[in-house]
């Protein structure tokens, strides 16, 4: 019913900024709620940034003043703009996408950050 497809990650180093985007595809009638997840080597996948049906946002701790995240309803995608990036956010980012009673995730797309 939905695709959603990641892109923008890489290689980068410590100190540096990175911007991710997620286009959403299929059966899409309203704006959902998007966001964005990681997990890294070991451990489990996280929350990282979420963004209501009305814009309203949340993050998480680790990443508040330094990752924002935003959304294009028009295209229906949504993008993480992460700066100021650590060795500690290595790991696979996943778009998430909610349209009840289901949730959906994308591919995951790798961002290494070298100390």
């Amino acid at each position: 019913q939905v695709q959603l497809v990641e892109s923008g990650g890489g290689l980068v180093q410590a100190g540096g900024s990175l911007r991710l985007s997620c286009a959403a595809s299929g059966i899409i009638f309203s704006v959902p709620q998007m966001g964005w997840y990681r997990q890294a080597p070991g451990k489990e996948r996280e929350l990282v940034a979420l963004i209501s049906s009305s814009d309203s946002t949340n993050y998480a701790d680790s990443v508040k003043g330094r990752f924002t995240i935003s959304r294009d309803n028009a295209k229906m995608t949504v993008s993480l703009q992460m700066n100021s990036l650590k060795f500690e956010d290595t790991a696979v980012y996943y778009c998430y996408l909610r349209k009840w009673p289901y949730d959906y995730w994308g591919q995951g797309t790798q961002v290494t950050v070298s100390s």
